[in-house]
């Protein structure tokens, strides 16, 4: 049995490790879509830095590395999830899973998560939906890329 990762807010002292984590695991995206241009592929340490001045981050360790992370903005009673990402070496371990349902459990005003990912993405569609998501609309990123919209309605909000 694995050992399971500790999931925690990421500091902004984590953006660097945050940013190099999510390069390898985009690359896997950019190799299905054979397009390296992609957002999270020419990220810089800057916009990653600004992002944590409006963002939650959460990152998933084991030990001393961090193999997953995702954020969030929450806005007019929605979360909107951007980023999941899991070092391909630890995919499939449910670290995925673990890191949204705490991202969500963190926003319990939320009426609704929205995030994407491509359509090409069946890994990431799967787990989405799996996790209650359901594809709201699609909108063409570039030629290659098709970007599909999913969103999750809470059942009941907290107070």
């Amino acid at each position: 049995m694995m050992e399971q990762p500790t999931i925690a807010a990421a500091e902004v002292a984590d953006a660097a490790r945050v940013l190099d984590l999510q390069k390898v695991a985009y690359q896997s995206e950019a190799r299905l879509y054979n397009d390296w241009s992609i957002p999270p592929l020419t990220q810089t340490l800057a916009s990653i830095l600004k992002e944590f001045e409006s963002k939650t981050f959460l990152k998933a360790t084991l030990g001393d590395s961090i193999v997953g992370s995702v954020r969030a903005v929450y806005r007019n009673n929605i979360c909107e999830i951007g980023r999941l990402i899991v070092h391909p070496d630890f995919r499939r371990r449910s670290i995925g899973t673990h890191l949204m349902q705490a991202i969500e459990a963190l926003f319990p005003r939320a009426e609704r998560f929205e995030l994407f990912t491509g359509e090409r993405s069946l890994d990431n569609i799967r787990l989405y939906s799996r996790l209650g998501y359901r594809v709201t609309r699609s909108e063409p990123l570039s030629p290659a890329v098709t970007l599909i919209y999913m969103e999750k309605r809470r059942q009941s909000v907290a107070p």
